[in-house]
């Protein structure tokens, strides 16, 4: 089979459109589930008394959020990376041209904004938690740059592995409820586990308040940087081959991925080979 009998491709601003869709979702219910969790009137702290419990359940239910987005429609039109790094990172793998990766990032910071406005309706206890923000512990901007960079490092290395391996990638969109679950229980008092520019900037937005946001930037990225050196390097991961820009639904072959790499210069034919082996049945 060719390329030109590959299902067609998506546009760009069909994608884009999912990816500012899948995004607002995300922080309207996944930061929903954080101020319902952990605000100063929840319910739940009769039934769950320990903050450490309910951190832990708050990222559980946040990576669940993120696991249905890249299950749902939304992930099979845009690949639900939902998350400027984890655009990225694809983009460094060689699976999305610039003009994707421009295309995609804004339409995330976009959605995180518009997914963070109905979070105002929570009132006191919205404002109490700035609406799910994320910024610096008591233990200081040093930790907490720290944090962000070991938990996005730990997120990206193990998203890379899941999608680069042909008996994995199935299950990759099954990480996150699980990675985020322990991510927030152990590292959330230092930094409050982001991971993501998008997922910081929305409450910042919506709060009127910065939370030293450049960290939510910085070390984010910095973090997938040393995921995809490490990746370089690692026996395991080397041998990995991350050749489709999408966190679920793999048995798609986007038309426009090939096109990204025969644009990038490299012999199409090599591509229509992959295209082959991401096929349903092969």
């Amino acid at each position: 089979m060719t390329a030109s009998d590959a299902p067609a491709a998506h546009s760009l601003p069909a994608r884009c459109a999912a990816e500012a869709v899948g995004t607002a979702l995300l922080l309207a219910i996944g930061l929903s589930i954080v101020i319902f969790d952990l605000g100063r009137s929840s319910p739940l702290a009769t039934v769950l008394p320990s903050v450490a419990g309910r951190r832990a359940l708050t990222g559980l239910l946040f990576g669940t959020t993120g696991m249905a987005i890249a299950l749902s429609t939304l992930g099979r039109t845009s690949g639900a990376h939902i998350n400027p790094v984890v655009t990225l990172a694809f983009w460094l793998e060689g699976t999305m041209t610039p003009r994707e990766v421009g295309a995609y990032v804004a339409s995330q910071l976009v959605g995180a904004v518009v997914g963070s406005v109905p979070l105002l309706a929570w009132g006191g206890d919205g404002r109490a938690l700035g609406y799910g923000a994320t910024e610096p512990g008591p233990q200081g901007i040093g930790l907490a740059f720290a944090g962000e960079v070991a938990t996005t490092f730990v997120m990206v290395t193990c998203l890379l592995a899941f999608v680069g391996s042909r008996r994995l990638r199935r299950f990759t969109p099954g990480i996150f409820p699980i990675l985020y679950c322990v991510m927030v229980w152990l590292e959330a008092p230092w930094s409050g586990t982001s991971t993501n520019p998008a997922r910081s900037l929305g409450p910042d937005v919506v709060g009127l308040a910065a939370h030293s946001y450049w960290l939510y930037v910085a070390a984010p990225v910095l973090g997938s940087l040393a995921a995809l050196a490490s990746r370089r390097v690692a026996p395991v991961l080397r041998d990995l081959d991350v050749d489709v820009a999408r966190v679920s639904h793999f048995a798609l072959t986007e038309i426009h991925q090939i096109e990204a790499r025969d644009n990038a210069g490299e012999p199409a034919a090599d591509h229509r080979v992959d295209a082959r082996v991401n096929l349903p049945g092969r």
